[in-house]
Order: C-alpha cells, then sequence, then structure tokens
C-alpha cells in the first residue's frame, strides 16, 4: 500500500501541464529519434545534457525517460519500411517486419510492433514500481566493499562481455577511467591530469565526453564512409490495424516478450539486443507456423519489440536503486543525476522520493502517449525518413557545439569535445565498444571511493574483498564473466575437433 501512495503522489507531479508538455516532447522526439537510423537515446540524451542547468531535476528526467521510451517504439518503424535498424535492439524487428512490409503487410506490422511495446512497457514499469524497493531495502544492507565488488562486474560485463574483444573492451575501460580521475582528488586535493589547466581542476564533465563520443564521432564516421543513392523505402498500404487472426497470434508474444526483457535490462550487460534475440529465438519455436519465419511471421515483430520495451524499464531499476548503468544511455542519464548534486542509490529513494516516483508514473504516462502517437504519425516518420544525411547530421553537429559550449562558456570544452569525437571516430572505424569509455568515466570515480572507504574500515586489509561473503560472491561472478567465454569457446572448439575427427 505504501508503494501505491508513493506511485499517486508522483503521478500528481508528472500530471502538471509543465511536466505533461516534457512527457510529450520526449515521447516526441524520442519517436523522431528511434526512426532515423544511427541516431539513438544515448546520443539524443547526450545532446539534451545541457538543459540540466536550466530546467528543474523532476521535468528534465521525465523528457529523458520519454526519450529513451519513445527511441524503443519508433526504432521498428526503419526496421520494417526501410530494413535499416535505427538501434541495434531493432535488427532481430528487420528480419520479419520488412518481409510483411513487402508483402503488403506493413500496417500490421507496425501496430503489433506499437501495442506490443505498450503492453511490455507498461507491465515492466508495473515491475520496476514494486521490485524497485525491495531491492533498496537489499542495497542499504551492502557496505563499501560490496559496492566496489558490484562495480567491477559492471566493468568487467560492459568491457568483456560487450564488444567483439574483451583486450579493446578493457582498453576503452581504461580510458574512461582517466577521464573520470581529471580533477582534484577529494582525498588529498592533489589535482590529478590537469596539465596546468585551470578549466579541467573540476574534472572533465561527462556531458562534454558523451557529446564528443556520440554526436560528433557519429557525424565524423558516417561522413567519412558516406555512400550516394537512397534506400528502398517501402511504401504503407492497406490497413494500419491488426485483424483478429493477428491479434491471436500477438497477444502471447507480447506477454513473453515482457517476461523476458525486463530482467536482461537490469542485468550488467543485458541491454536490449541479448532480450529480442532471445524472444525471436523463443517464438520460432513455439510458432504454429514455423514456416513463415524468415518470409515475414507477425510472432517475430510482436516478441522481439516487446522484450526491447520491457528491457528500457529494466534498465532503469539498478541505475536507480544502485547506481549502476547497465546500458550507455543509462550511464549518460546518471550522469544528469551528478549534474543535480544527486547520487543514485538505495538513498535515493529516501532523500528525492518525489523525483524518482515521478520519473517512474511518468513511464506510465508516456507509454499511453507513444501509442497514441505512433500509429497516427506513421506518415510524418515515413518523411523524416527523407531528410537527407549530410543535412541531418551536419545540423547535429551545430547543436552539439552550441550544447557543449554553452555548460561552462569554455574553449577548452570545445577542444576536449572535438578531440574525443576524433578518438570516437577511430574507435568506431576498428569497432572498439563506446560504452566502456562512458560507464568507466562515471562509475570510476566512484569505485575508488568505495575502494578507499573499504581499505579504510579494514584498516589496510585488501581482503577484506573476499573474506566478505557477498563481496565475494560478486566477485566470483566478474571472474566468470571473464573466464566462462574463452572457456566456453575452447570446449566448443574441442567438442568439433573430437567429431571431425575419425
Amino acid at each position: 500500500m505504501e508503494t501505491l501512495a508513493l506511485l499517486a503522489g508522483g503521478f500528481a507531479t508528472a500530471l502538471s501541464a509543465q511536466n505533461l508538455l516534457f512527457a510529450f516532447a520526449g515521447c516526441f522526439l524520442g519517436t523522431a529519434v528511434g526512426v532515423l537510423p544511427g541516431i539513438g537515446p544515448a546520443l539524443t540524451v547526450a545532446l539534451l545534457l545541457p538543459i540540466t542547468f536550466k530546467v528543474p531535476a523532476a521535468s528534465a528526467f521525465i523528457l529523458f525517460a520519454g526519450v529513451y521510451y519513445g527511441a524503443m517504439y519508433g526504432g521498428s518503424t526503419t526496421s520494417i519500411l526501410l530494413n535499416t535498424p535505427g538501434e541495434s535492439a531493432t535488427i532481430i524487428t528487420a528480419l520479419e517486419g520488412f518481409q510483411m512490409a513487402k508483402r503488403g503487410r506493413a500496417g500490421p506490422a507496425l501496430a503489433t510492433a506499437a501495442i506490443g511495446s505498450f503492453v511490455a512497457g507498461t507491465i515492466a514499469t508495473a515491475a520496476l514500481t514494486f521490485f524497485a524497493p525491495v531491492v533498496v531495502e537489499l542495497a542499504l544492507k551492502l557496505g563499501p566493499a560490496e559496492y566496489f565488488s558490484l562495480m567491477v562486474i559492471a566493468f568487467v560485463a560492459v568491457s568483456a562481455v560487450l564488444g567483439s574483444s574483451a583486450v579493446r573492451g578493457l582498453t576503452m575501460l581504461f580510458l574512461g577511467l582517466v577521464f573520470g580521475i581529471v580533477g582534484v582528488d577529494l582525498q588529498t586535493g592533489q589535482p590529478r591530469f590537469t596539465f596546468g589547466l585551470i578549466e579541467l581542476l573540476d574534472g572533465i564533465e561527462v556531458t562534454i565526453v558523451a557529446v564528443g563520443l556520440f554526436a560528433v564521432a557519429e557525424t565524423l564516421h558516417l561522413a567519412a564512409r558516406h555512400r550516394y543513392g537512397e534506400d528502398e523505402l517501402l511504401p504503407l498500404s492497406g490497413s494500419l490495424w491488426l485483424t483478429r487472426e493477428d491479434f491471436v497470434r500477438s497477444w502471447k508474444p507480447w506477454l513473453r516478450g515482457a517476461l523476458i526483457g525486463f530482467p536482461f535490462g537490469a542485468i550488467p550487460a543485458g541491454g536490449a539486443e541479448l532480450p529480442t534475440f532471445f524472444s525471436y529465438y523463443i517464438e520460432r519455436k513455439l510458432a504454429r507456423r514455423p514456416e513463415e519465419f524468415g518470409r515475414g511471421a507477425i510472432e517475430g515483430v510482436a516478441g522481439p519489440e516487446a522484450a526491447n520495451n520491457a528491457s528500457a524499464a529494466g534498465v532503469l531499476m539498478p541505475m536507480l536503486t544502485l547506481g549502476l548503468p547497465t546500458s550507455v544511455t543509462a550511464a549518460i542519464m546518471l550522469s544528469a543525476f551528478q549534474s543535480y548534486g544527486i547520487q543514485p542509490g538505495p538513498l535515493l529513494f529516501q532523500t528525492q522520493g518525489e523525483l524518482v516516483w515521478s520519473m517512474i508514473a511518468s513511464l506510465y504516462i508516456g507509454n499511453a502517449m507513444l501509442l497514441v502517437l505512433n500509429l497516427p504519425l506513421i506518415g510524418l516518420w515515413v518523411r523524416v525518413l527523407r531528410i537527407p544525411r549530410p543535412q541531418l547530421y551536419g545540423g547535429i553537429l551545430v547543436f552539439a557545439t552550441i550544447g557543449a559550449y554553452g555548460v561552462a562558456n569554455s574553449v577548452i570544452d570545445l577542444a576536449v569535445m572535438y578531440a574525443v569525437g576524433l578518438v570516437g571516430m577511430l574507435m568506431k572505424r576498428y569497432d572498439f565498444p563506446v560504452a566502456p569509455v562512458v560507464i568507466g568515466m562515471i562509475l570510476g570515480p566512484l569505485a575508488e571511493q568505495s575502494f578507499r572507504q573499504a581499505m579504510t574500515i579494514s584498516q589496510g586489509d585488501v581482503t577484506t574483498f573476499l573474506t566478505r561473503p557477498i563481496s565475494a560472491a560478486f566477485l566470483a561472478i566478474a571472474a566468470a564473466l571473464v573466464l566462462a567465454p574463452p572457456v566456453l569457446r575452447a570446449y566448443a572448439a574441442s567438442r568439433a575437433r573430437a567429431r571431425s575427427s575419425p
């Protein structure tokens, strides 16, 4: 009952005229961002970070949440009509959605994606509402040693699990940790890596690095590999609504997708890609007409899109309750909290209860807004897809420059942003993951602080991380994440050699 009372207070805040306007703006902008290939919620939230210096915290996070949910909705449009996933999480949607569009069934594909996103998003938000306080109660029992070990899991997950190479991931994590320690050491008061620049005494703004890695790097990368010609955009034809048969074939995948997506979003390195692939695999195994898969099976759109949206709510739970981002977008939202002087974690629900519950309430509101917005505005999104890429990314670069300079009116910030952008372009060119840089930069100082506190409490005994059971369990999980992939690959290779040998 207490949770429902707190949620009702959140609705009272979220339903104010100003916050409803921010929710609508976030949903609209997020859907447009999801529609445009190559522009994701992480880049958009990074570009919007400067508003944290002017806009109240509740309104800003309602806007960011709308952008995040909206991008999850909008990514299906390009996958279905253009066979170009707007987000990596919608790659699976393109497999069946584009085939449905080629058969003249783009309308039902878009409809099952929108309704499935609404159903799964609502279920996952309800799970966030009722499970988050439980996680908070558990998190309050953790000490500095446990928090350090938990952050080690996050570091290992985004570095060794995501991306094509553990070495590349760990290299980018190290770069992020270096960015994070620039400035004055809070323990000793000594400047670190400032190179004599007064502007760097307060550290490097996460906003600057995020905009550089996403907006500038993406623009330069696409400009460097620009190709001429237009993608085939399939026209909308027929009804935009589901037939009775379509609905019967869709509702179970919606529910299964919600149950798969939420827990995957909540675990480190879970993200939205794994649950969409897993959902597609399950739907293909359970389908009554498996022969339709690969030729436009509606279950192959309904399940993955539901899992995609459910994972978004799952991502928010560890960020709000533990202060741990499990995706790049969550990491950038975490930096927005820090811009307001707020540190997400178990005490957030006590110290900033109104902010947290208004944000959760806005997710319910945003879900309803997105369902109403998506189908009627499909024609508009199709027109948006026709914007020439040079003009689109040129505009993004202009907004990135204005936003970065507006943070502190510093030319040094602009120099750092473009330097990071050039590094980011090379990272994309040579397939180095971006997520470890952002997460290392944000969590690095927090991990350092937890490590120092744990060492102080234990009077310098480093074994405290192994003698405390929960901390030791977390470190064991981190070790398993590092060792399991090569062990499994070696096992698979030995099995293959055994089968091939006479």
